[in-house]
Formats: structure tokens, C-alpha cells, sequence
């Protein structure tokens, strides 16, 4: 499966009859044409109605595959989170095992061409919340995460190799309520770095999610930085720098 597929249908499990085939291909659709209407209307103004208009069926079929408007924006969601992943998956499975810094910068520039292939799908994701809509955590929470588990894997990975250098960064005292909650996201991780390693990781991936949300939602105004490329890269060399990665 590419990544330009809806990745909702993926975590299913392989339909095995012919009426299984056709209804997963039916989501499919759904999922495929509601993000056509994410880009071109927005996520508060997504319609199934609409989408059914597109399927050409009569709105109450849709909702034997879809129950409501919120069914679908969870469908949306788990898609870009899935397809997002997928990105950023293969560009840091491409790079050296041992290369932490070029793994980080591939994870970076992944997100980043995703975001600004699909802004529609990345403002679904990162930006405002869409009125009367909650995501549902039990379905949301582990495609959600797969970006910032990776780029903790890279963080904790170099860690344990040996490849941060923390001298490049200033010691800094952590307040004991931060450190509480650094040791929580360690257990719950089996991570090996120490406190001052991880919210520096946490700096870094709020600044790149920081910086690429800047550039989506054109917050740098139209003329400001015509070398955005360039601009990306030199970011992304301070913030290896903040974490100490070598290379």
C-alpha cells in the first residue's frame, strides 16, 4: 500500500469475502473524497452529505459505512496520521542505522514535504481544533504518536551510542514537577536518557512542528523568506545543535 492510499483501511483486518472487499472499498472512497472536500472546504465545513454526492448514493447509504460527520473526521485523521507516518518511516529507514543526525534531519525534511504537499490534511492535524469535534484517544492516540515515537527513538538511540554531546548545551536545572514528568514519559518509554536530554528533545520537536506549522500556515507573510529550503536546513542545524547530535 502507497502512501497516497487511505491508510484507515490498513489497520483493518484483510477482508476475506467478496461483501468484506466491498464495503472496505466503499470506506475507501469515502475516506479518499472527504479529503478532497478537507482541502477544497475545510474540516468545520466537512459534509457527508456532500461526500455522498460525490460517491453518487443517496446520503442514507453513507451512513451504513459511516455513522456521522465525526466518524469521518476520525477516518481523516488516522488517515494523515498513518500517511504521515508512512513518510517519515521510509525517509529514516533510508539513512544509515548509526547516523542519528542524518536520521533526525530525514524525519524533519519528511515531515515537512508531507505538510506542505497535504496542508489541508497537516491543519487537520496541527491546527485549530475543529468546533464540537474530539478525537476519539483509543483510536487517534497510537497513529498520533508515531512521528514523535520515532524521533524519541532517534534521540534515545544516540543517547545509548554515545553520540550527543552535551557540552554544546548549557546545563540547566530541571524544576522538580518537569522532572516528575520527564520520568513518567521515560518509564513509559524504556528510555535511557536523562532529563536534560529529554526536554531538549522536547525544544526540538516543538520547534520543528513550530517551524513547519510557520511556513504551512503562512505566518512568515509572502515575501519574508523567498530561500525556504535554506532557511528549513539552518533551522534544523541549530536544533541538532540543542540536542547535541553529532554529525
Amino acid at each position: 500500500m502507497t502512501s497516497a492510499e487511505p491508510a484507515a483501511v490498513k489497520v483493518r483486518e484483510k477482508p476475506s469475502t467478496p461483501r468484506e472487499r466491498a464495503r472496505t472499498q466503499t470506506i475507501a472512497d469515502i475516506v479518499r473524497l472527504g479529503r478532497e472536500h478537507l482541502a477544497v472546504h475545510g474540516a468545520a465545513a466537512l459534509s457527508l452529505r456532500a461526500v455522498a454526492r460525490d460517491l453518487g448514493v443517496v446520503s442514507s447509504a453513507v451512513y451504513r459505512y459511516v455513522e456521522n460527520r465525526d466518524e469521518l473526521l476520525t477516518l481523516l485523521l488516522i488517515d494523515a496520521y498513518n500517511q504521515l507516518g508512512d513518510d517519515v518511516d521510509e525517509a529514516v529507514n533510508a539513512e544509515v542505522e548509526d547516523d542519528f543526525a542524518a536520521q533526525f534531519r530525514a524525519l524533519a525534511k519528511a515531515v515537512r514535504s508531507w505538510a506542505v504537499r497535504e496542508p489541508a490534511s497537516y491543519s487537520l492535524l496541527f491546527g485549530s481544533p475543529v468546533p464540537g469535534y474530539q478525537a476519539p484517544g483509543e483510536r487517534t492516540t497510537v497513529p498520533g504518536t508515531r512521528v514523535i515515537v520515532r524521533l524519541v527513538g532517534i534521540f534515545d538511540a544516540a543517547y545509548r551510542a554515545g553520540a550527543l554531546n552535551a557540552s554544546v548545551s548549557p546545563a540547566v536545572v530541571i524544576p522538580e514537577k518537569l522532572a516528575a514528568d520527564l520520568a513518567a514519559i521515560r518509564g513509559e518509554m524504556n528510555l535511557a536518557a536523562p532529563d536534560s536530554t529529554l526536554a531538549r528533545g522536547v525544544l526540538v520537536w516543538t520547534s520543528v512542528f513550530g517551524a513547519i506549522s510557520f511556513e504551512v500556515f503562512g505566518q512568515y507573510g509572502r515575501d519574508t523568506f523567498a530561500a525556504r529550503d535554506e532557511l528549513f536546513d539552518h533551522q534544523l542545524s541549530v536544533l541538532q545543535g540543542v540536542v547535541g547530535l553529532q554529525g
